[in-house]
This record gives C-alpha cells, structure tokens and sequence, in this order.
C-alpha cells in the first residue's frame, strides 16, 4: 500500500427531511447564497424545504447552473456576492451545482486578474467562501471533496482544492424519486466510472481499498437497474445505497494508498467539451475501450475484478478478461447508456479533433503510470468505434 495522508471534514447529513438541518449547519448571521440549476427544485419539494431551513436567515438565490456548468454563468454570481457582501454559499442541485458552486466560491476571493486562471493554469485556492451542499442528484460525489469541473468555450477543465470542500452536505434519498431515468443512468454509471479509476491499476496489496472499491461497484451493478425497473422505481432503499454508493466513491476514502488512473475521465471530458455528450455517457464510452487497450498494465486487476465483481473464475486468463469487459458493457447496456461512439453519431472523423484538444489541454501521459499518451489516447477512441 502507497503512502497516504487522508481526512474528509464534511459532516454528512443522510436521510428524509434532513434538510432541516442546513438551519444550524450555517451560522445564523451569515448572509447566504442560494444555488442552483434550472428550477426543477422548485416542483420537487426541495426549494420549499430549503425556505423553511433558512427562515431566520438572510439569503439570496442564484439559479441557471447548468448540466456542465459554464464560467460566464459562474461569473454572474459574482455581481450578486460582491454587491449583497455574501459569505456563505448553499448549493442545492446534482454535481454540477456543486462543482459550479466550488468554482463561484474560489473566484469570489481569488486574488488574481483571471480566475479562468485557477482551471486553465491551476492556479492554487489560497481561500474560498465555505459551501454546503443539499445534494438532489447522486453520481459525482461532489458533495464531499474538493474537485470541480467547468466548461468554458468548448473547454473542459478541473480544478482540485481543500479549500472549496463543502463544510457540510445532505443526503436525502426521497428527493431523488422526482429523477429521469437519463439522471439515474447518468449517476450511476458515473459513481461506477469513479470506483474503476480508483481500483482498476496496478495491486499495491490494498486489500482494504480493493474490497470497500468491490463491494461499492456490486451495490451498483444490483441497484442500478432497479432503480430503472418499473416495479421499483420508488423504492427508497435502492435510492439510498445508490445515493450512499456515489458519495462514498469519491470522498477520498478508496483512493487513499492506490494508485489512481482518470484517464477514462480525461478523454471524456473532451466528448462534452466538444459535443456536449452528457459526462456519465462518454465514461460508459471510453472505459471499455481502456480496459481493452490497457489489459496488459492492468491485467492482475482485470483477473482480480473478473473474480470478485463478476464471479468470473474459470478459462483461460485471456478469456476471462473478455468476459469481465463484456459484462461491464452490458451493464452500461442495461443502464441505457452507450459504449461505443457510434451510438452517439461519432466515426473516425471526431477522433484527430478530440487528440489536439487532449494536446492543447497538456493531457499527454494519462494513467496510473502515466503511459498513456496521444497514440494511445487515438487507439482507445479507435477501439471504442
């Protein structure tokens, strides 16, 4: 196991009518910013339930974020921040309000000229205004960590800071029944993709990581299409261990002491930027492609992922394999999302297009190694044609 330094500090607030609790979580005389997307919390409940929480508090709202949220929408809130001396915000969406509240609460107190410049020249976070989350949508598991994606002019870019970690989040899975089956695909096959690029490297003997990465991705590939299932759409224990699921994919835990890929995440991030193809459905895209390009780097834990999460533990290694990326396709199958580009109207005239932006955004030695670079990076869009 590598060496690790690990703490998550966000206080977690699980179950129904939790939101209650965002009363005592921000001090009573802050002056609060409300934000969100595109109002779909207004006729779910949530909206009403964050009024009743913050009734003895000053706040505004912010709405408009959007799927991937952008910079000049971010910005607007500045105007809001500045003028109304704004030092706590409240974020109340899926992960993209979250991520795009990080972004509003790095920039309100950058002491640069360009905040663009915290993303595109990873400017360090010095500070940032501190954020809670009520989380309405379960895949990103932004509401526990410190990383944030923003878009801007066909660019997709991160950001990673302890500083934007949300000091406190909530967690109620009856919110979640209003979800599309699109959302729910979306967020699960996104929590999946999250899991793999933490467990599917090379062993550095972290059973601990290995067996919580395990029993996470089980709890997925069970769960996830019941939430799809006409007879079960409403059942709130499947809402929850996916709910659960998705924050504990990336709050740091799993990828404590492993060794980390992402680059499944960075090629995808250059499907959305480019073709605005959800995030979720570009990971179920390019991950098996990786896994097939990469089996050899990756072949201890192909086999070990085989056994443990498909049960797979006879033939020859080869087939083996095979058969663990083919069930995983099905899977994403049954989630109905895609797994090759052709299903989202993609051929080899996309591919030379998304390599120059991977170049100009210096994404060039991808993986757990760091191998992965632009003829690689082509062969993987090749093989998931």
């Amino acid at each position: 196991m590598l060496n690790f330094s690990f703490q998550n500090p966000t206080t977690i607030h699980f179950g129904d009518q939790q939101i209650k609790k965002v009363t005592k979580e921000i001090p009573s005389t802050a002056k609060v910013l409300v934000i969100y997307g595109g109002g779909s919390i207004k006729s779910n409940g949530v909206y009403e339930q964050v009024k009743d929480a913050l009734n003895n508090h000053t706040w505004f709202e912010f709405s408009g974020i959007e799927p991937n949220p952008t910079y000049d929408t971010l910005m607007k809130a500045q105007d809001i921040i500045k003028k109304e001396n704004i030092n706590y915000l409240l974020a109340v969406g899926g992960g993209s309000v979250v991520d795009g509240a990080k972004f509003i609460a790095a920039a309100a107190l950058y002491e640069g000229t360009d905040p663009w410049d915290i993303l595109l020249k990873q400017q360090p976070v010095k500070q940032a205004l501190p954020l809670g989350a009520i989380l309405t949508l379960p895949a990103t598991g932004s509401e526990s960590n410190g990383n944030s994606v923003v878009t801007r002019d066909g660019d997709k870019l991160a950001f990673s800071s302890p500083k934007v970690r949300p000091v406190f989040a909530v967690l109620d899975p009856s919110v979640t029944l209003s979800l599309s089956d699109r959302q729910i695909s979306n967020g699960v096959v996104d929590a999946f993709v999250h899991i793999m690029e933490q467990y599917l490297n090379y062993s550095v003997n972290g059973k601990v990581q290995d067996r919580f990465s395990e029993g996470l991705l089980l709890t997925l590939i069970e769960e996830g299409p019941k939430a799809l299932a006409e007879g079960s759409k409403s059942d709130l224990d499947i809402r929850a261990n996916i709910m659960w699921s998705a924050t504990m994919a990336l709050n740091g835990l799993i990828g404590a002491g492993v060794p980390q890929d992402w680059s499944t995440h960075m090629i995808g991030h250059e499907l959305t930027g480019a073709y605005g193809i959800d995030h979720a459905r570009t990971l179920s895209i390019v991950l098996p492609s990786v896994m097939k390009v990469c089996r050899e780097n990756k072949r201890e834990k192909l086999l070990q992922y085989a056994e443990r999460v498909w049960n797979i533990t006879e033939g020859e290694e080869e087939t083996r394999i095979d058969q663990a990326i083919k069930l995983t396709e099905q899977f994403f199958t049954s989630m109905q999302v895609p797994t090759r580009l052709s299903h989202v109207e993609l051929d080899e005239s996309h591919i030379e297009g998304l390599i120059s932006k991977l170049e100009q955004h210096g994404m060039t030695a991808l993986g757990e190694h760091g191998d992965v670079n632009l003829e690689i990076s082509r062969k993987i869009l090749m093989q998931a044609l």
